[in-house]
C-alpha cells in the first residue's frame, strides 16, 4: 500500500462519517449549538470541508472548489469568500446557518472528490516536499494532509457528538 492510499482512506473515512452525520439530519439540529460560545454541526462540517478545500488547493495548485464550483454563492455565507472559519468568534459560528443538509454534504463530496483526485497522483517521494517553511521545522506536503485529515477527523467526531446530545 502507497502511503497516498492510506491518506485517502484516512480522508474517505472523513466523507463517510460526514454523511452518517448530516444525511436525514433536522434543520434545528443541525443549526444548534449547544451552549451560546459552541459550534453547530452546520458551522463544524462548513469549517472541516472549507479548511480541506483550502489546504488540498493550495499544496494542488488549484482553485478552491468552494469559488470554482460555486459553493461560496450557494451558501451565501455573510464572511469574505476566503473565510474558513479558523478563529471565528461565537457571533460568526451562529451565523451559518444551513436551511438544506445537502447543501453541505454536497460541499463536502464535491472537495473530496477533489482531494481524492489529487492524492491519487501522488507518490511517496512526493510527500516530502516542503509546502510550508513558516514553521522549524519546514511542513512538508505529508505532514501537512496529515493535519487536515487530524482536523477534519477532530471536527467530524465533534458534529457526531453534537448530533447524539441533540437527537
Amino acid at each position: 500500500m502507497r502511503s497516498a492510499d492510506i491518506l485517502l482512506d484516512s480522508l474517505s473515512r472523513v466523507a463517510e462519517n460526514v454523511h452518517a452525520v448530516v444525511d436525514d439530519i433536522a434543520v434545528d439540529v443541525l443549526n444548534r449549538a449547544p451552549g451560546d460560545d459552541a459550534n453547530t454541526i452546520a458551522w463544524l462540517v462548513w469549517h472541516l470541508t472549507r479548511v480541506q478545500d483550502a489546504q488540498v488547493a493550495d499544496v494542488a495548485g488549484t482553485d478552491e472548489v468552494w469559488v470554482a464550483d460555486g459553493w461560496a454563492d450557494r451558501f451565501a455565507l455573510p464572511f469574505p469568500v476566503g473565510e474558513t472559519g479558523y478563529g471565528q468568534s461565537a457571533a460568526d459560528v451562529a451565523r451559518v446557518v444551513v436551511d438544506d443538509p445537502s447543501l453541505l454534504t454536497g460541499y463536502y463530496d464535491a472537495t473530496h472528490r477533489a482531494s481524492a483526485d489529487y492524492l491519487a497522483g501522488l507518490s511517496d517521494s512526493d510527500l516530502d516536499r516542503v509546502v510550508d517553511t513558516n514553521w522549524e521545522p519546514p511542513v512538508t506536503l505529508g505532514v501537512r494532509l496529515v493535519s487536515v485529515i487530524d482536523d477534519d477527523a477532530q471536527h467530524i467526531g465533534q458534529a457526531a457528538y453534537l448530533k447524539g446530545l441533540f437527537s
